[in-house]
């Protein structure tokens, strides 16, 4: 398992971070027509490399009886896959020589690839900073990680990070307004996750990747995201962290498929300056196995709110990660959060006044 960390920052700054090995910017132009709109990927990625990946990734990671059962999509693809997803899944497909059922199980094996930890923090000014560690369940998605600017018009409409072949965010930002991370709510035995995933997308929910990709592009402000991530239904359970641009704009949504199961805001007055989210419930314990919370909590409190900025933030989440590497027998290394590749997150996603 590897970890990769994104900053989100909105507040007073304009970033100028640079990076020399961060992953590919790809613009994809939503005034294209759906089929046309990844045809960018082209040029980064090799054809015969993206198929051996995505082979990796769903062999690994979805069960065999899934591949039955997206028989009914690929035979009716509309009938169940909205507009424009449905054409950009045709597009993708086109553009790299796979089939239809390989591009929307890839998909799939995505929707559970989002172990997390997501920081939402306030800094005594009333400045947001919005951070997260992607601890990737498969090396080879470290090497498929691209950021994304759509535009309309020409001009960025929103932005976010994702893999390549899927349509879908789990990390993005809509300039001026909002910011968004999504942690898969880690509450279900595998075999039922996949069950009951095929089973409401069948019946036409939302994978919970594309209704942060939806909310991005079609919210107005912090209080409408907050609203749409909250109430829209899914396909799974899943937690949509989401910052604003004004002081006390911060929340954990933790989502059922039909709607809210709570919602955890900022409350700084109270001296609750920031939340901490990962792959469970906050009013919860975490499994004994799990220490993400109680290290990510104990490095915030010793940075302390007069001290929260982006560096800090970044410090703060790198040393959690770094503590838990040492302790346990996961597999994480120098990549889990090279500087380097945070900041390439940080020039991707601009800082907002």
């Amino acid at each position: 398992m590897r970890m990769w960390a994104a900053v989100l920052v909105l507040g007073l700054a304009v970033s100028s971070c640079q990076a020399e090995f961060g992953p590919p910017t790809l613009n994809i132009s939503l005034d294209d027509v759906p089929e046309e709109r990844w045809a960018t990927l082209t040029k980064v990625f090799d054809a015969d490399f993206l198929q051996k990946a995505a082979a990796e990734v769903i062999d690994s990671t979805v069960p065999k009886w899934v591949h039955h059962a997206v028989k009914p999509v690929v035979m009716a693809l509309e009938k169940y896959i909205p507009q424009p997803y449905a054409g950009e899944i045709r597009g993708l497909a086109a553009h790299f020589g796979g089939s239809l059922s390989d591009v929307i199980i890839l998909n799939f094996a995505y929707e559970v690839s989002a172990f997390c930890t997501s920081v939402i923090a306030q800094d005594k000014k009333g400045n947001v900073y919005h951070g997260r560690n992607l601890e990737y369940p498969h090396p080879v998605l470290r090497n498929l990680t691209v950021n994304v600017v759509f535009l309309k018009n020409g001009t960025e409409a929103f932005r976010g990070t994702s893999f390549a072949g899927y349509i879908g965010l789990w990390t993005g930002q809509s300039p001026n307004k909002f910011t968004v991370s999504g942690d898969q709510r880690g509450s279900e035995h595998w075999w039922n996750w996949w069950k009951n995933v095929v089973s409401a997308f069948i019946f036409r929910r939302s994978p919970v990747s594309w209704l942060v990709r939806e909310t991005l592009e079609k919210a107005e402000n912090f209080q409408d995201a907050v609203m749409r991530l909250s109430k829209i239904p899914i396909i799974t359970g899943v937690y949509y962290i989401v910052g604003g641009v004004q002081a006390g704009e911060g929340a954990v949504i933790t989502r059922d498929r039909t709607g809210p199961a709570d919602i955890w805001p900022l409350d700084p007055v109270n001296g609750e300056w920031y939340r901490v989210e990962t792959n469970y419930d906050h009013w919860r314990p975490s499994p004994s196995r799990d220490h993400r919370r109680e290290v990510a909590n104990k490095a915030l409190n010793a940075t302390g709110q007069n001290n929260i900025n982006m560096e800090t933030l970044f410090k703060a989440m790198t040393s959690a990660v770094l503590i838990i590497s040492q302790n346990n027998s996961l597999h994480h290394n120098y990549e889990c959060s090279h500087p380097r590749q945070v900041q390439h997150i940080c020039q991707a996603t601009e800082l907002q006044t």
